[in-house]
């Protein structure tokens, strides 16, 4: 499939999302595959979804850098791409730390913004957050959430994190200083989901 018909396809699935019809019961967390490049560059190109992740992420997002993201760095940690009926609508992945922090996992996502608002996130969140707690030794997992990014927070406290802090002007991108909020869960407070 071609960027061009990636691109039309996610039109669709805004037309469709705009009018109420789009139902998403169900997601999938997989590997990323290679085909996943063009989705990854046309989601990571939009100002809306880039404006609260990490300086990390390059924008503008080009090809050659949704390639390393396939090739190399989407096998550090636990990280999966979320599909949604065979299309790679975004990312979740979960990377523990290291040293004395190695029993901690920091949680990170993107989603393209047409499915935004549908519960997607949220879902992703319970799949992923289960499986590290099932599957490593990490006792904590915690976000650290820009200011601003209601969605995000609402969809970590529906899945059992704490808000644990505010930090003051912590992030500084764009020429802006932004609080972080901070939020966590807890192996065994986990457990009930």
């Amino acid at each position: 499939m071609n960027c061009f018909s990636l691109f039309k396809r996610l039109k669709l699935a805004k037309l469709l999302a705009d009018n109420n019809k789009l139902i998403c019961s169900m997601i999938t967390l997989r590997a990323f595959k290679q085909h996943d490049t063009c989705q990854i560059v046309t989601i990571l190109n939009d100002q809306q979804v880039a404006r609260y992740l990490s300086s990390k992420i390059p924008f503008p997002y080009t090809q050659a850098d949704a390639n390393w993201w396939v090739n190399e760095g989407a096998k550090c940690g636990i990280i999966k791409a979320i599909e949604v009926d065979g299309l790679c609508v975004g990312c979740i992945g979960v990377i523990p730390g290291e040293f004395e922090y190695s029993r901690s996992g920091e949680i990170g996502y993107w989603l393209s913004q047409q499915y935004w608002g549908q519960g997607i996130i949220t879902q992703a969140i319970e799949l992923i957050t289960k499986e590290v707690f099932e599957s490593t030794n990490l006792n904590r997992i915690h976000a650290a959430v820009f200011a601003g990014n209601v969605g995000s927070m609402s969809a970590l406290l529906k899945n059992g994190f704490n808000n644990e802090a505010i930090l003051k002007k912590a992030i500084y991108k764009n020429g802006h200083y932004l609080d972080s909020h901070v939020f966590s869960v807890l192996k065994q407070s986990n457990c009930s989901n």
